[in-house]
């Protein structure tokens, strides 16, 4: 039988990782998030960043790393240097400074159509789930198991759970946008 809990439950967990691909560009102040996705070899094994250092904002455009391990400090400032932020660590101690320019026109525009690739890659996702679910449908169908009309029904359920799923990733990039290109 269809399980329509599972298919709005994979199209909200879809949603949730496109929020989270979105908390890793960033808008006017610079978020330690933006930090999350910097892996770390750390005594034979890889580790987030975020489990290894505290990171806070020092100000709108710096953030202020304060590793729990000195060891770490040049593995932590190459891992940076790689990581295309865009940005040089300036070290101090066990702590590394890390100040963000200030966004230009050029670069809030890129950031825009990040974003607008990033949406459609999570719209499409969405849709092959929707694909999925209405395949198995019509497969239910097609064995018997259901009726034309019930088929029709959950067809109905499904497409309308990936209209509210689109729509949702629409406001969201539209809203994270306007951050972007607000001066």
């Amino acid at each position: 039988m269809f399980e329509e809990n599972k298919c709005s439950k994979e199209m909200s967990t879809t949603f949730d990782a496109f929020t989270n691909e979105l908390k890793n560009i960033r808008t006017g102040r610079v978020s330690p998030d933006i930090l999350k996705s910097i892996m770390i070899d750390s005594y034979g094994s890889i580790m987030p960043l975020t489990q290894l250092a505290n990171i806070n904002n020092l100000d709108n455009m710096t953030l202020n790393i304060t590793l729990w391990d000195a060891s770490l400090i040049k593995s932590v400032e190459k891992n940076l240097l790689e990581s295309n932020l865009g940005v040089t660590p300036q070290t101090d101690g066990q702590n590394i400074l890390l100040k963000f320019p200030e966004l230009t026109s050029e670069r809030r525009k890129e950031l825009v159509k990040i974003i607008s690739d990033i949406s459609e890659k999570f719209k499409v996702s969405i849709r092959n789930i929707r694909r999925k679910y209405i395949d198995e449908v019509k497969e239910l169908e097609k064995n018997k198991f259901i009726s034309m009309d019930e088929s029709k029904k959950f067809q109905e359920v499904i497409q309308s759970h990936t209209d509210d799923s689109v729509k949702k990733i629409d406001s969201t990039s539209k809203l994270k946008e306007s951050e972007i290109l607000k001066i």
